[in-house]
């Protein structure tokens, strides 16, 4: 029988405590912030902000088979496998429609000027916050299915337009998004296939731009609006904080942490602060 891990959660005051010095550090620029959908999904958006409701979204569109049907890498590989490539990226193209606005904490973190900030999801709310502000760019992850090249990411200036790598160090502010983005150019990492280079490099840090390597050293990162519970999610997070500084803080919910998500907190050291997400971006917001 697998054991619980056990996690002594500070109590409340002393969590508020610690997210206050991390939002003044935060506004230092030692501080990266990994976003995670759960945090434009507290404005209940219409596109889906989970791998989950993207899943259910695939089904809806498609027949799947039973063991795809709630995973949705599988769900996006027995599409490409069964249809093509192009019916993944229309139906992430109409999944992502509707544009998801930015909460007020995407816009407090565009106005930081901040080195790095990482966004693990497909939606466009950061760079829309973005927008109102210059000096700053992107860099996308990028599925290689069928572009016959040795690329893994793609740059792209606040205009949208696709830039080289050497225009991402004049940057104030670098936008990572790892897994791709709806805009401005429609790159998905979504299939398993898309995955399977990506995780047999990854450890190597190979798939990760250059420019994120450097800005995230010495730098701690705080999880917001992130869940564990997705294999997938896991390595992403693992591999993007190697090499950084040794301290990371993450804004959990403590009654709905599976095993697997207690498991990877302790593995990884992670301080989980165990605080309301309202809460914690109204701490980040006054700071």
């Amino acid at each position: 029988m697998k054991t619980v891990p056990q996690i002594d959660f500070v109590n409340a005051a002393d969590a508020e405590a610690i997210l206050t010095d991390v939002a003044n550090r935060l506004r230092s620029g030692s501080i990266v912030p990994y976003l995670g959908p759960g945090l434009a999904d507290s404005s209940k958006p219409d596109a889906p902000m989970t791998p989950e409701t993207l899943a259910a979204f695939f089904a809806t569109k498609v027949a799947l088979p039973r063991r795809a049907k709630y995973n949705v890498w599988a769900s996006a590989q027995h599409i490409e496998s069964n249809k093509h490539r192009s019916t993944v990226t229309a139906l992430m193209v109409q999944a992502f429609a509707a544009p998801v606005e930015p909460m007020p904490l995407h816009h407090h973190l565009a106005a930081l000027s901040l080195p790095l900030i990482v966004d693990a999801w497909y939606d466009s709310a950061m760079r829309t916050a973005l927008c109102k502000h210059e000096g700053w760019g992107e860099v996308q992850g990028i599925t290689r299915a069928g572009i016959c090249e040795e690329r893994w990411y793609r740059f792209y200036n606040a205009e949208g337009r696709e830039v080289d790598r050497a225009a991402a160090q004049s940057w104030t502010t670098v936008l990572y998004k790892p897994h791709g983005g709806v805009l401005p150019a429609r790159n998905f990492l979504i299939s398993d296939a898309d995955y399977v280079e990506v995780l047999t490099e990854i450890d190597i840090q190979t798939p990760i731009p250059d420019v994120v390597k450097e800005r995230r050293s010495g730098r701690s990162f705080l999880f917001i609006g992130c869940r564990f519970n997705d294999q997938m999610l896991r390595t992403y997070a693992r591999q993007l904080i190697k090499r950084s500084s040794g301290v990371h803080y993450a804004i959990v919910e403590p009654g709905v942490l599976s095993r697997n998500e207690l498991r990877f907190l302790v593995e990884q050291g992670l301080t989980p602060l165990a605080i309301p997400l309202p809460r914690a971006t109204a701490i980040l917001l006054a700071a």
